[in-house]
Formats: C-alpha cells, sequence, structure tokens
C-alpha cells in the first residue's frame, strides 16, 4: 500500500489486525511501526520472523523514502529529519493516535529521532542493535581493523566515506561483509536472498553525512514511556 505524505510516496505493509474478538469482547492491539535500518534497506528482511508479534499487536512496516519499494526521493532529501517527517505524516494519514516504534539498525536512530520531536505521540519503543550518538562509527571502525580481512577493511573504507558509486558495489558490501552481521554466515555461508532494492544513496548520505554528528543521548533521557533496548553478540 501508498501513502503520498510529506511531498513523497511511502510504501508500507500492514501484519495482523488491529481490533479482534477474544471471550466475546472487542480487544483493540497496540499498533508499531517497523523501521528497517541502513540507511537505504528495506522491510523485506523482517519477514517472515516478526510474525509473532502480530499476537500482541498490529504491524506497519515502512520503507522509508527512496527506499524499497517506497518512491525514488531526490539525494539530498535522503536525511534522518525527513524521515522522522514522513513518519508523523504516515501516523496522521493512517488517524493513528499513540503508537509504538520498532526500530531496527538505523530504524533505531530514526525512532530515537522521532521521540526528540514527536514523544507526546509514542506509546513505546523497541530500539534493536542500534545506536543513540555517532561514537558507534568508531567502534565499528576498530572492530573492523581488528578482526576484518583485507577485503572487508577495504570495502569499509568506501562505507565510512558515503562513496558508493553504484547498487552493485553496495551487494559487493553485503556479500563481503555477511560474517560480521551474521553468526550463521560465519558457520554455513551466505544462502542465496531474493533481490530486494536498497539505495547506495541514502547509505551515502549518513555515514558520509549526518550520521557523523548524529546525538539522542541528552534527548533520549527525557523518554518516559516504555523502551526496550536489545542487542546481541
Amino acid at each position: 500500500m501508498y501513502a503520498s505524505v510529506n511531498g513523497t510516496r511511502l510504501y508500507f505493509d500492514v501484519d495482523g489486525a488491529e481490533v479482534e474478538v477474544r471471550g466475546g469482547e472487542l480487544v483493540r492491539k497496540p499498533v508499531c511501526f517497523v523501521l528497517h535500518g541502513g540507511p537505504g534497506g528495506n522491510h523485506i528482511g523482517f519477514k517472515p520472523s516478526f510474525e509473532a508479534l502480530t499476537g500482541t499487536m498490529q504491524l506497519i512496516y515502512v520503507d522509508q523514502r527512496g527506499c524499497g519499494f517506497s518512491d525514488e526521493a531526490p539525494e539530498e532529501t535522503l536525511h534522518i529529519d525527513n524521515n522522522v517527517e514522513d513518519l508523523e505524516a504516515l501516523r496522521q494519514h493512517l488517524g493513528l493516535g499513540k503508537v509504538w516504534i520498532l526500530g531496527h539498525s538505523y530504524g533505531g536512530m530514526v525512532a530515537q529521532a522521532y521521540a526528540k520531536e514527536y514523544g507526546e505521540h509514542l506509546a513505546g519503543l523497541l530500539l534493536v542493535t542500534t545506536a543513540p550518538n555517532s561514537t558507534f562509527l568508531a567502534e565499528a571502525k576498530a572492530i573492523v581493523e581488528e578482526k576484518g580481512t583485507p577485503e572487508q577493511v577495504a570495502i569499509c573504507e568506501t562505507l565510512w566515506a558515503g562513496d558508493f558509486q553504484s547498487d552493485e558495489q553496495l551487494t559487493q558490501f553485503y556479500e563481503l561483509m555477511g560474517t560480521f552481521y551474521s553468526v550463521r554466515v560465519q558457520r554455513e555461508g551466505a544462502r542465496p536472498r531474493p533481490k530486494t532494492k536498497r539505495n547506495f544513496r541514502a547509505l551515502n548520505q549518513g555515514f558520509g553525512g549526518f550520521m557523523k554528528t548524529m546525538d539522542y543521548t541528552k534527548s533520549n533521557a527525557a523518554i518516559t514511556v516504555p523502551t526496550l533496548v536489545i542487542a546481541g553478540a
């Protein structure tokens, strides 16, 4: 499904009912926006892993502007501030009250930015393998330099500089870096995955630009809604 909001057209997909009949009574479940990582990723990677969550909440998967099945967007608009405004515009477009946000990786950064600007519209946050500020960049660089192969170190230099030039180059990055993202890939090697759209320009805007100065540490201290911070090693 599509929504024309904030000067762009966003793709979203709804999974699960908002209202169910339980024991003869109508029960309204909380609504949760699910935000993908990247920048430049898409929602497909969440499926079918999150289906169990529909027993307790309605999920709305969102492809951020210029990403996944959403419309192309000018490169200069691929910024976290616009991701936040897009999400708020989509909330209003769907006629929703307070919502939960589940943000993974970069999506968690967008969730924190949304909490800063529109905390009054939040019911809760699920922050999965994400970061509150730009210090994660130095930590990530150190890990790659310590544990990476020469090929992995080289491709990450492109990431840190925000200098990807093509979809093929970005695909090569994810293929080379699979062992950093998945224990299963370390054990068994990469499995075939459907070809989905990633936006290397969005990734460049983030790593080469605004993520270098991102900091939600102070604004996070003002969050009062239930918040789960989760990561794995």
